[in-house]
Parts: structure tokens; C-alpha cells; sequence
């Protein structure tokens, strides 16, 4: 997720949720009035909202300044893999786990919209490093067409979460479980064909921790308890692994030719 797309999804978590936005002084930097949801949610005070309760006073909730370029001095950086990011990520799963939207089409527009299923999934590798990004992937629920970088193209587009006036929406031919699991078939596969020279480089750290370990142990036989200790967190240390985690996911109703000219719906 480039540094760009951190901001706009800020933009729209923010007012998705009801928060203020202040007028932007730089396209970097952002300032928000949270609501008392999001205060309890993001700025982990509880103490201070239980005396708010109790005594039924008048609460002041916070406001935040972020920046999403390093060369800026005011607020607090935003970065993938900033905590604030992965705390603001880990709440969607919670705020909107699924939601169904509709594309707002021209007037002149053909009125069929078609189903598709979007999935966004955090991406971790893991070893004594670790690199996160984010994957998101749209099935057509009609003819099975998969996109890669699915949540790029919706914000393309005018989304609203009433159907449109003079439109319909064609039946699904693929079930969502169905289209869950092609989706997850479909990283699993990209994942496979990705290069491999990050593990490679952290089995190759965890080779000479390993060795500097042996020759540190090396006159005790037999070995001691805290040399089995030492060598389990080094596994737990250099492992490489990837993890894919849920985000959280949608139903789309969109008309496919307006992002993917010639594309070929067997409705039509």
C-alpha cells in the first residue's frame, strides 16, 4: 500500500465513521475530531470515559493529526507497518466485517449491475524481519473473472449502498462460498510464485546463529535445558512464514464494462 492510498483509505475510515475532517492544510497531512465511538475505540483510555460515565460529565473527545510523508514534521506518521495503521486496520473487522454497495451509473447507462465478491486480506512474511501488504481481490460472481488489486478500481468509481433508481441487479451463478474459496485458491497460487530469496536470507542468518549457538555449547554433553531454549527461539526467531489474515469483504453490484472495457458478461 503506497503512501497515497494510506491516505485516502484515512479519509474515508474517518468519515465512514462519522468523525470531523478538517480542511487539509497538505495533501499529507490529515486532522480528525474523533466521535466517542472512535475515541473508545482508538485512544485506549477507559478510565477516562468510566468517570465520564459515572459521573455524567461532559466528554472531550480526542483529535489526531496524521502524516503519511516522512519529510513533514507535524502529526503522527502513518506508515504500513506504523501501529496506528495496523490498529485502524484491525477495527474494520469489527466496524465493517461485510458490506453491500451498488455503482451509481449515468442515466444513459444500461441498468444491469453484476455481482461481484471483494476480499481484502493483510499479507505478513515473517522471519527476523517482516513486511506486511495489504492483497485485494474481486470475483465476478457470474462468468468467475478475478481481478487483483480489486479495492483500486472501486475507489474509481461512485459507490452508494442504496440501488440506483431504474436498475437491476443479476443473479450470481457462483456462490459465495464457492467464491471464497477460488479467491483464497487464487493467493495461495500468486503466493507460490512469488520469489523466495527473503527466506532464503533469513535461513541463512538462522544457519550462523545456529552454529555460533553449537560452538558456544559445544564441551557440554550432554546438552543443557537452556540450549534446547536457545535453539527453539531461534526457530521462532529467523522461521520464515507467511501469514494471510482477513480484513474484511463485500458485495459489489457493478456494471463490468465501466472498469474493464470489452468485458465479456454473459447477461448482456
Amino acid at each position: 500500500m503506497q503512501q497515497a492510498a494510506i491516505h485516502d483509505f484515512l479519509v474515508k475510515y474517518f468519515k465512514a465513521s462519522g468523525c470531523r475532517i478538517f480542511s487539509e492544510a497538505h495533501k499529507d497531512l490529515l486532522k480528525v475530531k474523533l466521535t466517542k465511538e472512535m475515541d473508545k475505540r482508538l485512544m485506549n483510555r477507559p478510565f477516562y470515559w468510566h468517570y465520564i460515565e459515572k459521573t455524567g460529565g461532559i466528554p472531550e473527545t480526542a483529535t489526531l493529526v496524521f502524516r503519511t510523508s516522512p519529510d513533514l514534521e507535524e502529526g503522527e506518521f502513518v506508515h504500513f507497518g506504523s501501529p496506528r495503521l495496523h490498529q485502524i486496520l484491525d477495527s474494520t473487522k469489527d466496524l465493517a466485517p461485510f458490506i453491500r454497495l451498488y455503482q451509481n451509473l449515468p442515466s444513459d447507462s444500461s441498468p444491469a449491475l453484476e455481482p461481484w465478491l471483494g476480499i481484502n486480506y493483510k499479507i505478513s512474511y515473517q522471519c527476523d524481519l517482516k513486511k506486511d501488504r495489504i492483497c485485494s481481490v474481486g470475483l465476478q460472481l457470474i462468468n468467475g473473472t478475478l481481478i487483483d488489486g480489486f479495492q483500486e478500481i472501486l475507489q474509481t468509481l461512485a459507490l452508494t449502498p442504496k440501488m440506483p433508481d431504474y436498475c437491476y441487479t443479476l443473479r450470481p451463478l457462483v456462490k459465495t462460498a464457492s467464491g471464497i474459496g477460488r479467491i483464497e485458491r487464487f493467493i495461495e497460487s500468486a503466493l507460490k510464485e512469488e520469489k523466495t530469496d527473503w527466506a532464503q536470507l533469513a535461513e541463512k542468518r538462522w544457519t550462523r546463529d545456529r552454529e555460533l549457538l553449537n560452538a558456544f555449547y559445544e564441551q557440554q554433553n550432554p546438552k543443557p535445558e537452556s540450549y534446547f531454549q536457545e535453539c527453539e527461539a531461534l526457530k521462532e526467531q529467523y522461521e520464515p512464514r507467511i501469514l494471510v489474515q482477513y480484513i474484511n469483504a463485500g458485495l459489489f453490484y457493478l456494471q463490468s464494462s465501466s472498469f474493464l472495457p470489452g468485458f465479456p458478461s454473459k447477461a448482456r
